[in-house]
């Protein structure tokens, strides 16, 4: 298996991070958007993708509109699926029953996945999505024999709780391969650098995960996402993280803890076929 990697791709006045080469050798097509192209105006400008963070949903739905539209996905629109996501350890499968919950910011359409912090899902066409303002936002893929996808927001709650390696077995499960076969990207999040916790809440990750949990007397949750999927068997090398700091980037990363109200950038994953 090659070597995964991100990079930035900027298109139709979008930017987003992804891996060019899996879309073309796989058919699988991931994305972590960055903050600019959009219509939402401050303090979420401009590509805010949420629904819950009080902008308006007209310009919500047109960010998400002009997303899709960047990701030569536009006909998925309507199939496009998010949840509720609570800072919990919930995973819920995505099948063609549930695709398109959440889909559109407005009131009239169906409700996103109630209560649930990881999507995973085997179904192709159906884009999932979840919403990151300084928490970890990770992406897994399943490239074969059977296709599959996985993202999960790990806040400090999710990355205690393991729910990226649980969120691997599960995909691994649904699509009839190994963790060894899988692949996962680690999105920008906020880094030690900024994340200053408590003594008791850190000694909790060190007791849990080592003292990798820690860097400089500071939390990185990146490492420990990391560290909780290579647990379960996802081999390091088949891990790349973007090693962006969002309270460090908000010239292009949404930060809560740096800006308090703000929007959402997104993580984005969907299986394509026929792939291009």
């Amino acid at each position: 298996m090659r070597a995964p990697s991100l990079t930035c791709v900027h298109r139709e006045g979008l930017s987003f991070l992804t891996d060019q080469a899996l879309e073309r050798e796989h058919g699988i097509l991931i994305a972590f958007t960055q903050r600019g192209g959009g219509c939402s105006r401050a303090p979420y400008g401009s590509l805010n993708l949420a629904a819950h963070v009080g902008d308006d949903p007209v310009a919500v739905d047109e960010n998400r509109a002009r997303l899709m539209q960047s990701l030569d996905i536009e006909g998925l629109r309507s199939r496009l699926t998010t949840c509720e996501q609570v800072h919990g350890r919930t995973i819920r499968f995505v099948s063609g029953a549930t695709a398109g919950l959440g889909a559109f910011a407005r009131h009239d359409g169906p409700p996103p996945v109630p209560g649930t912090d990881a999507l995973v899902t085997v179904e192709t066409l159906t884009p999932i999505m979840l919403l990151y303002a300084d928490c970890v936002p990770v992406v897994l893929v399943a490239t074969g024999p059977r296709r599959g996808a996985a993202v999960v927001h790990a806040g400090w709650r999710g990355a205690l709780a393991s729910l990226a390696g649980k969120a691997a077995l599960k995909l691994a499960s649904e699509a009839g391969c190994e963790t060894r076969d899988l692949i996962a990207y680690v999105g920008p999040h906020i880094g030690p650098c900024h994340y200053e916790v408590d003594a008791e809440r850190l000694s909790q990750f060190i007791e849990a995960f080592g003292t990798i949990a820690a860097a400089q007397g500071r939390l990185d949750l990146g490492a420990v996402v990391s560290e909780s999927l290579s647990e379960v068997g996802v081999p390091l090398e088949n891990v790349v993280r973007a090693g962006v700091c969002t309270a460090e980037r908000t010239d292009e990363f949404y930060s809560y803890r740096a800006e308090g109200v703000t929007g959402r950038h997104c993580a984005l994953a969907v299986i394509l076929e026929p792939w291009r």
